[in-house]
């Protein structure tokens, strides 16, 4: 049994099964929605086309990939943009956190429609954008991580301190009367390692 529903999964296992990518872009402005090939498909109350007249094709989707240790999963997409005015439009910081969907749809052979619910195979927002031109080439790279990047970020201004805490509860002076802390709390930061070292004669039950 997969995550997909019975149709899809009838559809994938048949001997010629037509498949596809869809991926959408929730621009500022603009919601951009491509398939990794030429024609256009429907669903969900969307259409997803082959090439936007406004913001060009798809060149490829890098394998998903999933996050270990301190890394959230991503997968890159590069774009082959429709001119130059598109790639820069593209490529500017406000379209920095936009959200992207990843869908992987199949086709019913007989009828050419969608067969109900595609796959949603990765959920997140655009992040980096690396632009490259040669003269006869421009492409824009992106990279997407999922919503879980934003769980790696540094609240630096968040501290334990009397004028941070009243930053966020006006009149709150909890922290300023807070006196004779016998351990120190350090935040935002790792404790500094301990010059303290116990011998085996301290140990309990050593004597």
């Amino acid at each position: 049994m997969t995550q997909m529903t019975p149709a899809m999964d009838a559809a994938l296992a048949g001997a010629q099964p037509t498949i596809f990518g869809a991926v959408e872009i929730l621009l500022p402005d603009y919601a951009l929605r491509l398939i990794d090939g030429a024609g256009r498909v429907s669903f969900g109350g969307n259409t997803y086309l082959g090439r936007d007249p406004t913001y060009g094709v798809i060149d490829s989707v890098e394998t998903i990939a999933d996050g270990t240790g301190d890394e959230a999963p991503e997968v890159t997409i590069t774009l082959l943009p429709a001119s130059d005015a598109a790639a820069a439009s593209l490529a500017s910081a406000t379209m920095q956190g936009s959200q992207v969907s990843i869908w992987l749809g199949a086709l019913d052979p007989a009828s050419g429609l969608v067969i109900p619910d595609p796959m949603l195979v990765f959920l997140g927002e655009l992040d980096v954008p690396v632009l490259k031109a040669s003269a006869h080439r421009r492409e824009l790279e992106y990279r997407i991580v999922s919503v879980f990047e934003r769980f790696f970020a540094d609240d630096e201004g968040a501290r334990l301190s009397p004028s941070f805490h009243e930053s966020v509860w006006p009149g709150e002076k909890g922290f300023a009367f807070v006196t004779g802390v016998d351990e120190p709390v350090y935040w935002g930061a790792d404790a500094p390692p301990s010059r303290v070292s116990v011998g085996l004669r301290d140990t309990v039950g050593l004597r």
